[in-house]
């Protein structure tokens, strides 16, 4: 394991049989911004909107998230190799939280995960990942429900999300928002919803005490 990764705390990891180690860690922008910004500035990446950013700028735009209590990016490692940027956001504090029902133990996800390595891509490689991600945010933060909203022609991050049991949603209009800290251009999205007694059925703890 990378001692870049090894020495930071992590607020979950999780040994996956067949597929690895996988840990959750708190983004530093500082730290992990370079190897974001390769990220996102990937032709993959076209539907996560940072395309085209300088390095110093998803820099910034995270740093500026560090400070938030209602959203929070993660760097999620596999056998001490960061593989995926996870970001997770209160969907009432967020614009999504205009377009549907807010429920009580929702959570919003954003997935971005790295380019496949010189191997290239392997079946059932980002399904054990979400696995990871489905234990950290449901079970790990006790949340009842998991929100997506993938952009419509985003039609692979669609298909991925109802292999993993994710029930679609209606098609909404998220908003433009455009403040100084913060510009999203208007997106069509079809939201998607997975309860966590579908992911942990007979695991789900009495919420009523």
């Amino acid at each position: 394991m990378s001692d870049t990764y090894s020495t930071r705390a992590a607020l979950h990891e999780q040994f996956v049989d067949g597929y690895g180690t996988v840990r959750v860690l708190p983004m530093d922008a500082e730290l992990d911004g370079p190897v974001v910004h390769g990220w996102v500035n990937a032709d993959r990446a076209a539907f996560w909107g940072m395309r085209g950013l300088a390095e110093g700028e998803v820099t910034a735009i995270y740093a500026h998230m560090e400070a938030l209590d209602t959203h929070h990016a993660h760097l999620l490692v596999k056998d001490g190799e960061p593989v995926a940027l996870l970001q997770t956001y209160e969907p009432a504090a967020d614009r999504v939280g205009e377009c549907y029902a807010v429920e009580p133990g929702d959570i919003g996800v954003h997935l971005l995960v790295a380019p496949a390595g010189p191997g290239g891509g392997r079946p059932g490689w980002t399904t054990a990942l979400l696995g990871a991600v489905a234990s950290y945010v449901l079970l790990g933060l006790d949340r009842a429900r998991v929100v997506v909203d993938p952009d419509v022609r985003n039609e692979r991050a669609i298909a991925r999300f109802r292999r993993q049991g994710f029930t679609p949603g209606p098609v909404v209009v998220l908003p433009e928002v455009d403040l100084p800290d913060v510009q999203l251009p208007e997106k069509r999205a079809q939201l998607a919803f997975l309860a966590r007694e579908t992911v942990f059925p007979g695991g789900v703890p009495d919420r009523s005490a």
